[in-house]
C-alpha cells in the first residue's frame, strides 16, 4: 500500500486488503501480548452475560470501554516494540515515552475496570 506521507510502496487503496491487515495485527496481539488477551476474553465474557439478560445499552457500553482498552494495549505494545527496536541500550528519554504510553493504558483500564465492575454488579443484583 502506497505511504501518503513517504511516496513509497504501490499505489492505490485497497480496503479489503486493509482489513486483513488489521486482523492480522488484532490475532497477533491476541496471541502474543496476554494483557491484550486476558482483557478480551473477560470482556467478552461479561459482553456475552449482558446480551444474554438482553441489556443492548449496557452490551453497547461494554463494547465501547473494550474497544478504547484494547486500542490502548495495542498502542502501548506498538509504542514500545518501537522504542526497543530504535534504541536497544538503556536511556532515559525512552524509558519516559514508555511510562507515558503505560499512563495511556491506566486510564483505559480505570475506564473498563469501573463500567464491567459496575455491570457484573448490577447483574449479581439481578440474580439474588
Amino acid at each position: 500500500m502506497r505511504n501518503k506521507f513517504l511516496g513509497t510502496g504501490e499505489p492505490g487503496y485497497h480496503p479489503l486488503r486493509k482489513l486483513r491487515t488489521i486482523h492480522q495485527g488484532l490475532r497477533y496481539a491476541v496471541i502474543h501480548d496476554f494483557s491484550v488477551a486476558w482483557k478480551l476474553v473477560f470482556s467478552l465474557v461479561v459482553l456475552g452475560a449482558a446480551l444474554y439478560a438482553r441489556d443492548w445499552v449496557d452490551a453497547l457500553l461494554i463494547i465501547v470501554v473494550t474497544a478504547l482498552v484494547m486500542v490502548a494495549e495495542i498502542m502501548n505494545s506498538a509504542i514500545e516494540a518501537l522504542c526497543d527496536f530504535v534504541e536497544t541500550r538503556h536511556n532515559e528519554k525512552i524509558g519516559i515515552i514508555k511510562d507515558i504510553a503505560a499512563a495511556g493504558v491506566g486510564v483505559a483500564l480505570f475506564a473498563w475496570l469501573l463500567v464491567l465492575g459496575f455491570e457484573i454488579e448490577e447483574m449479581l443484583r439481578d440474580l439474588f
